[in-house]
């Protein structure tokens, strides 16, 4: 008869929704395994005389049934598993020993030896479970998992979907431009597309890294004939997609703030192709933030306000109401105004903001090439043409730009 090997598991995965889960005592060790027993649907009955607030919260809002009692024996006639984490260890040997009675699996917080189960360290990643056990070590099997659900997060562990997917668009906020802003969601759909439709402002790094089978466009070298840009862009997504094929549309910061997003959703619904939007971390906060720049302030500024300054103030097509923008008093933070700069300032100035006000332009913003332009709004248009600032760049009006470190005296 061959030998058994004591530190072996038999990894499996187990279907508790709906079924009994017995868990004796409440501290720290069922407030950590708690959520996830939750989380699969189990009919949670928790014993303990006593309870942290985080689990005392998970009864109170009655997502499992708790008995304020210390272990008796016959607690696990009906149970499916166990949790045994009390603090008497002559409680947990005798519970181990009804589970073991009655053919419970069971975990014990105090000697994971004398346990049917072990509970390994377990991560989830758009509905992939990754479980890692390393028998006596169980730091170990934490640090593995960790490694492997951060490769899943962001991009770096991929592997090819064997089952057909539906088709669909997924609409990814990539971000300032520093190719590390990019959220984990976004990176890690980027590394599962066929195709993608990337703009200028997108961070372009991120390209580089994509396999050689993944179709990159430059939506700005999209040919559009008859077609606005917009338009040709909308019909390359709808294309791509009805061809079955996993599309990411990578565009610059977030693709709701001056990102045209929804227009591409839109066209999207009108073909019955679903689309994932995946928010970024938009320039209006970020960039100034990495110029060293609070958009507010403690005592200085109590609001920021973003305005597109892609058309002028006297142009007909503006929409922005510049007398009421002019008279707040907060932060003031500009997108798409390097060529507008100095009509916005005088506008500005016009209906009563102080032309000394302090302004800073920051021009390509989080990545290498960032530099920063200080100003007032009396100088702001002769500096952006002395010192040859060009897009993309933000521009900051108020006196939060002159709070911190970074501010030039």
């Amino acid at each position: 008869m061959a030998e058994h090997n004591e530190s072996a598991a038999y990894p499996v995965g187990l279907r508790l929704a709906g079924r009994r889960v017995v868990v004796l005592g409440a501290g720290q060790v069922a407030q950590r395994r708690l959520p996830a027993l939750l989380a699969a649907g189990a009919d949670v009955l928790l014993i303990s005389p006593s309870a942290t607030p985080s689990v005392e919260a998970m009864a109170e809002a009655g997502e499992l049934r708790w008995e304020r009692r210390r272990y008796r024996e016959g607690d696990l006639a009906d149970a499916w598993y166990a949790l045994i984490s009390t603090d008497d260890p002559d409680a947990n040997r005798a519970a181990s020993a009804e589970a073991e009675a009655h053919r419970v699996w069971a975990v014990r917080s105090d000697d994971a030896t004398a346990a049917s189960a072990w509970t390994p360290a377990t991560g989830r990643v758009e509905g992939v479970t990754v479980a890692v056990l390393t028998g006596s070590d169980p730091r170990r099997s934490a640090a593995l998992r960790d490694a492997v659900v951060e490769g899943l997060r962001d991009g770096s562990l991929t592997a090819p979907h064997h089952r057909a997917r539906g088709k669909g668009v997924s609409l990814v906020g990539g971000g300032p431009g520093d190719p590390d802003l990019i959220t984990v969601r976004g990176r890690r759909l980027l590394a599962e597309a066929d195709v993608v439709i990337a703009d200028r402002l997108g961070p372009r790094d991120l390209l580089d890294e994509l396999p050689p089978h993944v179709e990159i466009i430059d939506a700005a070298k999209i040919p559009y004939g008859r077609y606005m840009a917009q338009e040709a862009i909308n019909e390359a997504l709808i294309e791509h997609a009805k061809a079955g094929k996993a599309v990411v549309r990578l565009k610059g910061g977030d693709p709701y703030v001056f990102g045209r997003g929804m227009e591409e959703v839109q066209a999207l619904a009108e073909h019955g192709i679903p689309c994932t939007v995946v928010p970024g971390i938009s320039s209006t906060i970020s960039v100034p933030g990495a110029a060293g720049i609070p958009v507010t302030h403690r005592g200085v500024s109590h609001e920021f306000t973003v305005v597109s300054g892609h058309v002028a103030p006297d142009d007909p097509r503006s929409l922005v109401d510049w007398e009421a923008v002019a008279r707040m008093r907060g932060t003031l933070v500009l997108l798409m105004s390097v060529e507008n700069g100095g009509a916005i300032a005088a506008e500005l100035v016009r209906h009563g903001r102080a032309a000394d006000t302090p302004v800073a332009v920051v021009q390509e913003g989080t990545t290498a090439a960032q530099r920063r332009v200080d100003a007032t709004l009396a100088t702001l248009g002769e500096r952006i043409a002395a010192e040859g600032i060009r897009p993309p760049a933000v521009i900051v009006v108020g006196d939060v730009v002159k709070v911190g470190p970074a501010a030039e005296r």
